[in-house]
């Protein structure tokens, strides 16, 4: 999937005018229980892409360390890949590691796996956090969807987390309550004019431009409502009782319970979530709906070679480059799967 034009800093971008390509939106692997849903899940892990030949030198551990020092101190750094990118999760793995070896991760948060799932209930005799356990119980603990997304790619990052002794958690929501956010007009408040009309328009290509138009609003409530999932197990992981996300109805947006994974000494380390690149668009995504007393950094991590998409690399706070993957048409694929 193409992304934005990288460069060697690790500081903000700024002013990274790309060219657009629809065929960038639809990513995700997963199929759902209905093209529908399917769709749903394609969305909203976009970022902005160029045509030019990026930097697509893999980062080895050492210089992966050093981004990741550069940036902190921080209570949260923010993950963006490209699913289906395995140098993307290989950075993944890197960043946990690297953080926990200085003793400054609190803990990893997913989009691939829902809100109330957690490993910070796997205990060793009554009372130690199992850093032992298994692959198959880390899994089963976190309640993993094996067809939306390959456990294989994700387990190295997430048993190096477990392994620190560090607590992994689900952020996303259950798909159980998308419907009641498709029926929430208040959401379409969470952003403000312009920024709510590009997420509309990043649905409509997201999905191909597929979608009949009376869904498109639906459809951003639910991306919406999925960030402010986000944002929230972002917060309760890093246990600031000051920073606080002003949460939907229960009805809409259940955070499920992950109370066990946060403590106040989580304050002064730092909390990755790991998502599609769209969720940590700072402008878009899960930063618009974290408090301002939360410290943040955005890094969009970028598969080189591949056409553009419209965007701005300033949308983040860093581009970091990685191995290029071979072109695809995410719509070609998805079409395919539409009745008739």
């Amino acid at each position: 999937m193409p992304e934005p034009h990288p460069t060697a800093s690790a500081g903000p971008q700024t002013h990274v005018l790309l060219p657009t390509n629809p065929r960038l939106f639809a990513v995700k692997r997963a199929v759902s229980h209905s093209v529908l849903l399917a769709a749903i899940t394609l969305a909203g892990c976009a970022s902005p892409s160029s045509s030019a030949t990026p930097d697509t030198t893999p980062q080895p551990l050492a210089d992966v360390a050093q981004r990741v020092q550069a940036l902190l101190p921080l209570d949260a750094l923010l993950l963006g890949e490209q699913h289906d990118a395995p140098d993307h999760q290989r950075i993944h793995r890197e960043v946990i590691e690297a953080l926990a070896s200085r003793g400054a991760l609190a803990a990893v948060v997913l989009e691939m796996a829902m809100q109330g799932n957690s490993t910070a209930n796997l205990v060793k005799n009554g009372s130690t956090y199992d850093t032992a356990a298994s692959e198959d119980t880390v899994s089963a603990a976190l309640k993993w969807d094996e067809k939306a997304w390959p456990w294989a790619t994700y387990a190295p990052a997430i048993m190096a987390a477990v392994r620190a002794g560090v607590p992994v958690m689900g952020a996303n929501m259950p798909r159980a309550q998308m419907g009641a956010a498709m029926q929430q007009p208040d959401l379409d408040q969470r952003l403000n004019g312009p920024a709510l009309k590009a997420q509309q328009q990043l649905i409509r290509l997201g999905h191909c431009d597929l979608l009949p138009e009376s869904q498109i609003s639906p459809m951003t409530r639910i991306q919406i409502a999925r960030d402010v999932a986000m944002a929230n197990a972002v917060v309760q992981a890093h246990g600031n009782a000051a920073a606080t996300v002003p949460t939907l109805p229960a009805s809409t947006l259940n955070t499920g319970n992950v109370g066990s994974a946060v403590n106040a000494g989580n304050a002064a380390k730092t909390v990755v979530l790991l998502a599609g690149s769209g969720h940590v668009d700072r402008t878009l995504g899960v930063p618009q709906h974290l408090p301002p007393g939360l410290k943040t950094k955005s890094v969009l991590l970028v598969a080189g070679g591949a056409p553009g998409a419209g965007g701005k690399a300033s949308d983040y706070d860093a581009v970091w480059p990685a191995a290029p993957v071979p072109a695809k048409d995410y719509c070609a694929g998805l079409k395919a799967k539409l009745p008739g």
